[in-house]
């Protein structure tokens, strides 16, 4: 074995190709190109003319990557049990330099590229690479000039098998890595698709309204028009946006989720746009933002009219030109992202207040869509119950749990200002109690908890035979009449006076018969 070389002493071509091969193992590169990478500097340091990288697998060596030799050697396994030099060079972690005269048949025989007969007289070197005593490879050298390798420092050429073994465990780890990250990505796509189909597509119920919906996700989904979802807290906004991903070209893909309205000021760029390191105090590394996570995919811009005002210019920019840049960064990154946004605000009004801006808000509402309030639909009560109950029974971990007429009347008479989120909170807490003492029906008691809307106080004499649903819809028949006769006829504008979004308008008047 060769002495060691000092820095000093070590010849410039050696020097730089174990600094490229020590930069392998912190580059993030596919396991080819890192393997091609590193035979390139091994032989650029050690002159040869042909260079494997073998990978162990089970009781071959399988070439990975080759310099000098026929690709076809690629991916085809050599035994060492039939290859007597393969099978010196796995034997230890030490270099083995082979005699010009060496017996023993060399693996790539007819297989490099400046000699195509037998290689009876020639130069070979080789190590075995070990990672925690254990063979994971080899690294082989030949060269057609006999003595070739003689002079080479035997422990450089170790230092370089060492690395080569780092290089190899951690395109492996990699491997494994991404290969996990696929299987949990393709069964999360599985549930979805199955919760998707399980349910409704996301939405329960059989109402004008729900139907309308559903009618518009159907229109968009398949585009990628950028889709704004209206509608007040607790409506299924999130339900819509996920079902429009699921149902769109672009549902193998990620579908990235902020809450805009939970992002700090000072934070918010930097988690839709990311940063670099050193941008900002606490910024110790590198991160790519929302956008760039969702590229080729969705991003669900939750409660997008709580984004803040200084922020709106740069999501116009991103949404207008499919450029961001990191924070701290003057370098754009082009993104492919389909925008769904969604918000409980009215955006229309924040611009006439000046708290929106108005290209943003146009750029948004390509293709609106509103989820309609559990009050404009609650003939869908009964199947909403049953079945939020069912999945609430589910998740305790309860036995089947069936409504009594009296626990539906009582849900019926509730507004739901809080709408479906409050539904299903409410009928977990009935659950709850009603597994508490094992009953398996819910009846009004169970519900003490939703409170009665506020009614007036009626004088006996005064109540009418007629029943209360009947006289609130005769009410609103006669008011929305009025509204209109008043307008010349003008629906949006009668919609303006009675406070109600242009759609619900027409949708309840087609409920009361007035369409």
């Amino acid at each position: 074995m060769g002495d060691v070389l000092s820095v000093d002493a070590m010849p410039t071509s050696v020097a730089n190709a174990l600094v490229r091969t020590a930069l392998e193992l912190t580059t993030s590169l596919s396991s080819a190109t890192r393997y091609a990478n590193l035979l390139s500097a091994i032989a650029d340091a050690i002159p040869c003319d042909a260079a494997v990288l073998l990978r162990y697998d089970g009781e071959a060596l399988v070439p990975v990557a080759v310099k000098g030799i026929d690709t076809s050697a690629v991916g085809r396994p050599f035994p060492i049990s039939e290859h007597p030099r393969l099978l010196a060079i796995a034997q230890g972690q030490e270099p083995v330099l082979f005699a010009a005269d060496d017996p023993r048949p060399d693996p790539y025989d007819g297989l490099v590229l400046a000699h195509d007969s037998n290689l009876h007289v020639h130069s070979c070197m080789g190590c075995g690479l070990y990672v925690d005593g254990k063979l994971i490879g080899a690294l082989t050298l030949d060269a057609l000039q006999p003595g070739q390798f003689d002079g080479v420092d035997r422990m450089m050429f170790q230092g370089f098998a060492a690395m080569t073994a780092a290089s190899v465990q951690v395109a492996e780890l990699i491997g494994l890595l991404e290969q996990s990250a696929s299987v949990t990505h393709a069964r999360a796509l599985d549930l979805v698709a199955e919760e998707l189909r399980q349910h409704g597509k996301g939405l329960v119920g059989t109402s004008p309204a729900i139907e309308a919906v559903r009618k518009e996700i159907g229109l968009v989904a398949p585009s990628d028009l950028t889709v704004l979802i209206t509608g007040e807290t607790g409506t299924g906004k999130e339900i819509v946006a996920r079902t429009l991903h699921a149902r769109s070209g672009r549902s193998q893909q990620p579908l990235i989720y902020i809450n805009c309205a939970a992002l700090p000021e000072s934070l918010a760029e930097s988690e839709l746009f990311g940063h670099v390191r050193g941008s900002y105090t606490g910024a110790i590394g590198s991160r790519a933002g929302k956008f760039e996570l969702a590229h080729n995919g969705t991003l669900f811009l939750d409660e997008i009219g709580e984004l803040p005002l200084t922020l709106q210019p740069k999501l116009l920019r991103a949404l207008q030109f499919g450029e961001v840049q990191r924070v701290g960064s003057d370098e754009p990154h082009r993104v492919d992202v389909r925008i769904i946004a969604a918000t409980n605000r009215d955006l229309a009004q924040a611009v006439k207040e000046g708290r929106f801006r108005a290209d943003l808000y146009h750029r948004l509402s390509v293709f609106p869509i509103h989820t309609p309030a559990l009050r404009d639909h609650t003939e869908d009560l009964p199947v909403l119950a049953s079945y939020l109950l069912d999945r609430v029974r589910s998740r305790l971990g309860l036995p089947p749990l069936l409504l009594e007429p009296s626990a539906l009347a009582a849900l019926q008479r509730y507004d739901w200002p809080g709408n479906v989120r409050e539904l299903e909170h409410e009928l977990t807490r009935a659950a709850l109690r009603a597994g508490h003492e094992g009953r398996h029906r819910l009846d009004a008691s169970c519900f003490e908890r939703v409170p009665a809307p506020a009614r007036p106080s009626v004088q006996p004499q005064s109540l009418s035979a007629t029943p209360l649903k009947s006289a609130t819809e005769a009410f609103q028949r006669a008011h929305i009449e009025a509204a209109v006769q008043a307008h010349g006829g003008n629906w949006s504008a009668a919609a303006r006076s009675l406070g109600l979004d242009r759609g619900n308008l027409h949708r309840l008047a087609r409920r009361l018969g007035l369409k």
